[in-house]
This record gives structure tokens, C-alpha cells and sequence, in this order.
């Protein structure tokens, strides 16, 4: 069984910058797509970035492509989320999941993910 665990956010100003990690441990040989996702609260969990298993191909929503980044060192089973000039509307819980997958895949839908982390909190205010 794999297990996620999301470090890294907190609380910034509009304009700065945060990297998420997400830690893997378990059954980490298998091959995962790592996703990225986010929940503000009232709205639906969205996705933000994910990447494949050998982090080859990388997916980027739209509306942080240009700003957030995602990468992975799987020496350290870690994933990270690099995010730039945030702004207020990112505030949000931000989630990382796995998705058991081949090199190549991505997305960026919920369901498609079958393991999840507990979650750090990213505030962006002024």
C-alpha cells in the first residue's frame, strides 16, 4: 500500500512563492502518476498539476500554467509543487494523490486517483 504526505504550505503574501512536497512511502516501486489538487472551501476539489511515473510528461491547469510547476525526485519518492506569484484566489487545501499508471499518463480528474495525502493548507493574503 502506498501513502502520501503533503508538507510545505502556509501562510504568504500575493506575489510570493511556495513549494509543496509530497512524500511517498510504502509501496513505492510500483509506477504512479503523482497528481496535484486543491479545495477551497464551498468549491469542488480541482486539479491543479500533474506528472507521470518516470516524470517524463507533465499536465498544468490552465489557470496556474506559467506560474505553478510540478516535478519529481524518485530517488526521494517525493513530488513537488513549485508555486510562483500566488495570488489570493490559490488560497486553498492542496492535496497530492497517486494514480497506479504507465509512463506517459496524466490527468488531472479526481477519480482517477486512488490514493490521497491529508492535505496542507496554502493561504495567500495580504
Amino acid at each position: 500500500q502506498l501513502q502520501l504526505v503533503e508538507s510545505g504550505g502556509g501562510l504568504v503574501q500575493p506575489g510570493e512563492s511556495l513549494r509543496l512536497s509530497c512524500a511517498a512511502s510504502g509501496r513505492t516501486k510500483d509506477y504512479y502518476a503523482i497528481g496535484w489538487f486543491r479545495q477551497a472551501p464551498g468549491k469542488e476539489r480541482e486539479g491543479v498539476a500533474c506528472i507521470s511515473s518516470g516524470g517524463g510528461r507533465t499536465y498544468i491547469a490552465e489557470d496556474v500554467k506559467g506560474r505553478f510547476t510540478i516535478s519529481r525526485d524518485n530517488a526521494k519518492n517525493t513530488v513537488y509543487l513549485q508555486m510562483n506569484s500566488l495570488k489570493p484566489e490559490d488560497t486553498a487545501v492542496y492535496y497530492c494523490a497517486a494514480a497506479l499508471a504507465g509512463e506517459g499518463w496524466t490527468a488531472l480528474v479526481p477519480h482517477e486517483f486512488d490514493t490521497w495525502g491529508q492535505g496542507t493548507q496554502v493561504t495567500v493574503s495580504s
